[in-house]
């Protein structure tokens, strides 16, 4: 089953984006603890692609699918936003060690991958792909 959301780059929407995911996993074999995690790490996704790459322009858009598979849950998350961020080159660093430093970011990315089984992002032809799969955790 595959759902599909497409909305625009406004702060608003957020809520809107996290409605969207809740709504499609209450239809999965997830806990409420499983849910509100995926919907955090779409979240944290879809803030910065609004924040950073799209700056809250009303003109730009953000396209989420679920995919839901016998053993798994893809979300695919897409954009068109110019940027120079290079997943195979960012350096996760402990929370401690952000805590530490006092950094304000990277918190939301580190928590995307200890949530998620796999985090890829692919970047061509101004097209952002952002892929997080989820593995069903055996009960």
């Amino acid at each position: 089953m595959i759902y599909y959301y497409k909305i625009n780059c406004l702060p608003k929407n957020l809520k809107l984006i996290r409605e969207f995911v809740t709504s499609a996993l209450r239809n999965m074999p997830l806990s409420d603890i499983e849910i509100n995690q995926l919907v955090l790490a779409v979240d944290e996704i879809c803030t910065n692609l609004m924040v950073h790459g799209n700056h809250y322009n009303p003109n730009e858009f953000i396209e989420i699918s679920i995919s839901q598979f016998p053993e798994a849950i893809q979300f695919e998350i897409i954009d068109r936003s110019i940027t120079d961020f290079d997943i195979t080159q960012y350096k996760f660093s402990g929370m401690a060690k952000i805590v530490q430093e006092k950094r304000k970011g990277g918190l939301g990315l580190l928590l995307v991958h200890k949530i998620m089984d796999k985090v890829e992002l692919k970047q061509e032809n101004s097209q952002n792909t952002w892929r997080l799969l989820k593995t069903f955790s055996s009960k």
